[in-house]
């Protein structure tokens, strides 16, 4: 079975990247990836900037469904996505389905 990969853009306020990575890191990070299995977490260096860049990893769309709604009802996720809602400014999520030759399947 290939694995499906959820691709999450977050364009934050300028200024504000190094304030939503340490929030995140001190009060998101491990309740996120107690649910989601993290393929990697960036940010942008050259292009557009104030960019956090996200790869989630999944079996299927309903593995996916399933994992997000068991995060969504966490008491701590609802506690914290209110305190980085104000430093986003877009929100983006494309779903990526490897080729037959792709590394990572």
């Amino acid at each position: 079975m290939s694995m499906i990969v959820d691709h999450r853009t977050y364009e934050l306020q300028p200024g504000r990247l190094r304030d939503f990575l340490a929030l995140y890191e001190k009060e998101a990070f491990a309740v996120h990836t107690q649910y989601l299995p993290l393929i990697g977490y960036f940010t942008t260096d050259v292009g557009t900037l104030n960019q956090v860049v996200s790869l989630w990893g999944y079996e299927s769309m309903a593995d996916r469904d399933e994992k997000r709604a068991l995060l969504y009802a966490d008491p701590a996720w609802i506690a914290f996505a209110p305190k980085v809602t104000p430093f986003i400014q877009k929100m983006e999520t494309e779903i990526l389905r490897p080729t037959s030759f792709s590394p990572i399947r």
